[in-house]
């Protein structure tokens, strides 16, 4: 499968005041550069209040918000960079927050895809150095040819 990463859908200090925010200008995003349905939105905005994504690392709070393939065009991860942390409730709890600087937000049009790049991601996010690179790395070309590294993405460029 080909997920392609744009250096469009790579999105640097984000600001939003809470993770609703967040999800809405990450989703517009994706909708305007045409990797989503309009319905992408309110799926992923209401699916993260039910089945939370944010996950304490060892470095940086993350978040994987997604939501059905149904909503999805062609797949892609949206990227973003929070210029100031934002509470994300922790996956599994049902209140307990992680203050989250790093979004990954999955596009994918295939159930077995979406797992596997959750996998993938799963294992980048136990790499401290990856996400300081990740959280301090200015140059969208290179943070999109480390990700494709990372993930090892084929048809990524």
């Amino acid at each position: 499968m080909q997920i392609k990463i744009e250096e469009d859908l790579i999105m640097l200090d984000l600001c939003g005041q809470a993770n609703e925010d967040i999800l809405s200008q990450m989703a517009d995003n994706l909708c305007h550069c045409g990797y989503v349905k309009e319905s992408y939105k309110p799926a992923v905005i209401a699916r993260e209040k039910v089945f939370a994504t944010g996950l304490p690392t060892g470095s940086y709070g993350v978040a994987i918000p997604h939501t059905d393939i149904v909503h999805v065009n062609k797949p892609t991860i949206c990227i973003a960079r929070l210029k100031h942390d934002v509470d994300f409730v922790i996956m599994g709890e049902e209140s307990e927050t992680v203050a989250v600087k790093l979004l990954f937000m999955l596009a994918m049009n295939e159930q077995h895809a979406q797992l596997n790049v959750l996998q993938k991601l799963m294992g980048l996010l136990q790499d401290n150095e990856a996400l300081t690179y990740l959280a301090t790395e200015d140059d969208k070309s290179k943070i999109k040819a480390f990700i494709i590294d990372k993930l090892n993405l084929e048809g990524g460029e």
